[in-house]
């Protein structure tokens, strides 16, 4: 069995939370910072073997945390990088909707073939994500791996170790800074844990 600890980054400058970032290689806040090390003192007594990160600060700052409490180095992946949101890169939601209100219609239905405007489809990350995956299957069973990386790469991640279509990804909600764990045996994939940030809430983060 492999067990997988699916780690989203921590709150970004720039409010992360509000702004569609993508490959904008922006940093933790203050506040991602705490959370980053409240996202490690809740792992701390995992028996972690490795620690693979998306190649973009944010989602490497809270890697590193993670990694400095066992004394692991962290490997940075650029199959792990964010959805490339193109000409949409930084903006809010609102300000998507006045620029692109075609696409804010179509917002529920992001296929596979949906690509935002000069950025990636769906079906590009898609792609990184399974290079990520064949990289997972050269581990020894019974090793405990922590994937940090950001919203739109582990739901489509989390689509794939379950066998579930596509098109389901944008209904998978990470919150900022949360785990969510899934147990990979020969005979099945089991999640067992989903967005969980009471680490975060029982300190006040």
């Amino acid at each position: 069995m492999h067990r997988l600890l699916l780690v989203r980054h921590g709150e970004t400058e720039g409010n992360s939370a509000e702004r569609f970032w993508g490959q904008t290689d922006v940093g933790l806040s203050d506040v991602g910072l705490r959370q980053a090390k409240q996202l490690g003192d809740r792992l701390a007594l995992e028996n972690i073997s490795l620690v693979y990160s998306g190649d973009l600060c944010r989602a490497l700052q809270t890697a590193d945390t993670i990694a400095s409490h066992r004394g692991l180095g962290v490997i940075a992946c650029q199959e792990l990088r964010e959805v490339d949101f193109g000409s949409v890169e930084g903006m809010t939601y609102g300000e998507i909707s006045q620029k692109y209100p075609d696409l804010v219609r179509s917002w529920f239905n992001w296929g596979p073939s949906f690509r935002f405007p000069d950025g990636e489809s769906i079906a590009d990350v898609s792609n990184r994500v399974t290079r990520f995956l064949h990289r997972l299957e050269e581990h020894t069973k019974g090793e405990t791996i922590v994937v940090a990386a950001h919203s739109g790469v582990l739901r489509l991640l989390i689509c794939k170790l379950l066998g579930m279509e596509l098109r389901h990804w944008r209904q998978i909600r990470l919150d900022l800074a949360s785990i969510s764990i899934v147990e990979a045996y020969s005979e099945a994939v089991i999640l067992s844990s989903l967005n969980d940030v009471s680490h975060l809430q029982c300190k006040g983060g």
